[in-house]
């Protein structure tokens, strides 16, 4: 009885999930109170968008979601360095977007890049919004990755140590 509880709280992809984006929020959020003038924000975005709430894909999903998500931090920053954002320009980088994230067949997670492109800079110091976004997203998809691959090694870990098979 004990076992069958202990094993569907360590093989549960809500459990998790919830754990994961509660580092990472935490993680981000820590960085933003002490950082928030440098575009924070979108670490945090970063970070919780990389994390994946599927069990079984979940190291799969969170590296194209990675890929993705500098794909479409590369185009903002490509974008906005070929001209002030307009309408013309954002087009441009939905579409750049979608071709760079077919090529990587990573298509079905253009949506999470476009996210990044569309959103004008908030501060005065727009010539350098691509490139701190640029850092910021990049940042969190990797804070985001390690989170991942920390915690299903820890999940391995307790399955082997309670000799729990992977469902």
């Amino acid at each position: 009885m004990a076992n069958n509880r202990l094993t569907k709280i360590i093989n549960s992809a809500e459990l998790m999930y919830a754990i994961r984006c509660i580092i990472g929020f935490s993680i981000g959020y820590y960085l933003y109170l002490n950082y928030n003038e440098h575009e924070i924000l979108w670490m945090i975005l970063s970070i919780i968008l990389v994390i994946s709430p599927e069990g079984i894909n979940s190291r799969k999903l969170t590296v194209e979601r990675f890929k993705s998500n500098l794909i479409g931090s590369i185009v903002g920053l490509i974008c906005i360095e070929i001209h002030d954002p307009n309408i013309y320009i954002i087009l441009f980088g939905i579409v750049l977007t979608i071709v760079i994230c077919s090529l990587f067949k990573i298509l079905n997670m253009a949506r999470v890049a476009l996210v990044v492109i569309l959103v004008q800079p908030v501060h005065d110091l727009s010539e350098l919004t691509p490139i701190i976004r640029c850092l910021s997203v990049t940042i969190g998809c990797l804070i985001g990755l390690i989170i991942v691959l920390i915690t299903s090694a820890f999940r391995r870990k307790l399955r082997q140590i309670y000799n729990i098979p992977t469902p």
